[in-house]
């Protein structure tokens, strides 16, 4: 039933905020701002009706009313106020400005929604960020910390004591601990006005905390990295060099089977680009072993070859992705250039890229993110520390300080923080570069 009331504060929460927002903004721009003090006026009149309704119903003694319950009082109240204030306006309205209006309740109802998936998709990475940020001893409490929080600390006889907040005789103090006694009670020390000792149990203390922020922990986590990795510059430059390699081999070799797929012709094209297609469905659990094999007869292992040759052969899906931009290409500028003496290789390099831009940010964007996070290539591939690359050095790191959430969380931001540099400055032609796909223009 909990659950149920749950929801129903929920859709009602979405709708009292999507039509305050309405009415807001129809105000501001119907210049009506007399619909401005009568909206607040009813928000504070739902109140006082829920709280005389409560007041009533304690007097009565029936049941008692839960914050949860007053809580959907109150909404319904304030909803029932909206949806009166505006029942029957547009009959009176224009019908141009009646489509407006309905454009604008779904616009407010759109944004909120991707409002709320971007709040529930952020809580993970500022969960990570938070955490990192945090002292150890504060990372596995629940509920979490909202903020990185620290507790307090004094130097009392010559050594650094938590500080606890107590019950005092109706007063919260501030007090240190000096021993544990039998029974769960703890023996301490006053520090806020007369100082004394007391005896309290050790569930009445609670930590006296401060906001914090510990970014020693990045420090940390570099400074106990092994002395071969230089303070990860050695992961990094290994993981630059080989994602680089990746990018350049990906987008030549899959703009280059793309623009052959798309506008020449030979025998065999349309079975090819089939199989081509059809190596999509084959995991990689399948081709994992023979592709060792091959790296291995080469003398390659151990060397990091392996993790950027591969992208000289491109892939399917960035062929296919790039074969349908090059198709959206009109013909005449391809038949222009032959006339003018061009061959294949430079009606590719000089006409066909360049207009094809959306899609090869698209896929470097994609091919950074794979090389970046590539963990399953070093794992199989490398065994030198010296050779390791960011993903494996962190999964290595995670082994030897588990134990340290903090530290281990710094670490990770440390590594994610170019993904998200490079996915936030290059979004929006990844999604042009994916929306695109396929257009007849």
């Amino acid at each position: 039933m909990e659950f149920i009331v749950w929801i129903l504060v929920v859709a009602l929460g979405y709708f009292a905020v999507g039509r305050t927002l309405f009415v807001l903004i129809t105000a501001f721009a119907e210049r009506k701002l007399a619909r401005i003090p009568l909206l607040f006026a009813g928000a504070v009149a739902s109140h006082a009706i829920t709280l005389l309704l409560v007041y009533v119903v304690n007097r009565l003694g029936a049941v008692h009313v839960s914050t949860l319950w007053i809580a959907t009082a109150d909404l319904v109240i304030f909803a029932a106020f909206l949806v009166i204030q505006d029942s029957g306006s547009d009959q009176r309205r224009p019908w141009k400005e009646v489509k407006w209006r309905k454009q604008l309740s779904r616009q407010i109802q759109l944004h909120l929604a991707l409002l709320t998936g971007a709040i529930v998709f952020s809580v993970p990475f500022y969960w990570l960020v938070t955490t990192s940020l945090k002292p150890d001893e504060r990372t596995n409490i629940f509920p979490p910390d909202i903020i990185p929080m620290i507790q307090r600390t004094v130097r009392l006889d010559g050594e650094e004591r938590k500080v606890y907040v107590v019950q005092l005789n109706g007063d919260e103090i501030r007090a240190v601990k000096l021993a544990e006694l039998p029974g769960g009670v703890w023996r301490m020390r006053t520090l806020d006005g007369q100082e004394g000792v007391i005896s309290v149990n050790a569930s009445d203390a609670k930590p006296d905390l401060k906001p914090t922020a510990l970014w020693s922990n990045y420090r940390d986590a570099l400074n106990f990295l092994p002395p071969e990795y230089r303070k990860g510059l050695v992961p990094l430059w290994n993981t630059i060099y080989v994602t680089v390699l990746v990018i350049v081999g990906t987008t030549l070799s899959s703009s280059l089977v793309g623009f052959s797929f798309a506008r020449l012709r030979w025998p065999g094209r349309d079975l090819l680009f089939f199989i081509m297609i059809a190596t999509m469905m084959v995991p990689g659990a399948v081709t994992m072993l023979p592709v060792f094999l091959v790296y291995r007869w080469l003398g390659w292992v151990d060397t990091l070859r392996p993790l950027w040759f591969g992208a000289l052969f491109g892939s399917g899906f960035n062929i296919f992705l790039l074969r349908q931009f090059f198709m959206t290409i009109p013909t005449d500028l391809e038949d222009a250039a032959k006339i003018d003496g061009c061959s294949y290789f430079r009606i590719y390099w000089n006409i066909m890229l360049p207009l094809i831009k959306p899609a090869l940010a698209a896929i470097t964007i994609f091919a950074f993110m794979g090389s970046w996070n590539n963990f399953m290539g070093p794992l199989i591939y490398i065994s030198s520390p010296e050779k390791m690359t960011l993903a494996y050095a962190l999964q290595l790191f995670q082994g030897s300080h588990g134990g340290e959430p903090a530290m281990m969380m710094a670490a990770a931001t440390l590594v994610m923080l170019p993904v998200l540099a490079v996915f936030f400055f290059t979004q929006r032609y990844m999604i042009q570069g994916v929306t695109l796909t396929g257009l007849k223009g």
